[in-house]
């Protein structure tokens, strides 16, 4: 049975959902989808995407170094983005958070996010081998 675990130092879930959650001894996360919320709930970056690609991945990188996890972790990620020719100049902001071999990614253009000012989310799949995962909790 999957377990569910909310780091400190992000911003906490509002609704049905978990930042992440754990699969078998805790090697594979599976993370919830991260928006540019600082700790305090504030949108980072309005109308501006490079920095709101900047916040979910910085957002993604505190939440896998809560569970013992590094970028390079990570398998896959899914990201949903309301304009996609804005979301490709993001190349270089990605850039600063990965190295090869890369995730396998999906982007996807959609017409809305929970928040209108919101450009940006991604979800995350990534694998934290055993002698540095932390358990939560």
């Amino acid at each position: 049975m999957p377990r569910a675990f909310n780091p400190p130092g992000v911003w906490q879930p509002f609704g049905a959902f978990s930042l992440v959650t754990l699969q078998g001894d805790g090697q594979v996360t599976h993370l919830k989808g991260q928006v540019p919320l600082d700790a305090e709930r504030n949108i980072v970056g309005i109308g501006d995407m490079p920095a709101q690609v900047d916040k979910v991945l910085e957002n993604i990188q505190a939440v896998l170094a809560a569970l013992g996890g590094e970028m390079g972790d990570i398998l896959s990620l899914t990201q949903h983005t309301t304009d996609i020719a804005a979301f490709m100049t993001s190349g270089d902001v990605r850039a600063r958070y990965f190295k090869e071999p890369y995730p396998a990614t999906t982007t996807v253009e959609v017409s809305a996010l929970y928040h209108p000012d919101i450009m940006v989310e991604i979800t995350a799949i990534a694998e934290i081998p055993r002698g540095r995962f932390v358990h939560p909790g």
